[in-house]
């Protein structure tokens, strides 16, 4: 479980980057619709970082290339990327943000922990 920030300090419709104590992913955090999404933060079709791009609802998309990403599945909905991005469970607790990572099991392979509701 990694602490993220206060709630009140990642505003509606904006995002931040944490690291994820994994030294080869970082993770973007975003505020839309009213809940909270947790994604690897490095695009899958070329090194970008998802933090730094559009937010429309619950897709962000890709500062470099454009390409679009639902939030709460990781899968890309449109080219140049053709892989989805793992997501990460995030709670909050006592007004405190938490991104649980998702684990990983086969180099290559994204594993999807689905967000969960967040907990006043």
């Amino acid at each position: 479980m990694i602490p993220v920030c206060r709630i009140e300090d990642l505003p509606e419709g904006e995002s931040l980057r944490v690291e994820s104590g994994d030294a080869t992913a970082a993770i973007a955090v975003f505020h839309t619709d009213g809940a909270f999404y947790a994604i690897d933060d490095t695009c899958s079709h070329q090194d970008a970082s998802l933090s730094e791009g559009w937010l429309e609802g619950c897709y962000v998309e890709c500062p470099l290339h454009a390409a679009l990403f639902d939030l709460r599945s990781g899968e890309p909905t449109c080219l140049p990327a053709r892989k989805p991005v793992r997501t990460h469970a995030v709670t909050v607790v006592d007004g405190m943000l938490y991104v649980h990572p998702a684990v990983r099991t086969v180099p290559g392979e994204p594993v999807h922990a689905a967000p969960e509701e967040a907990v006043a």
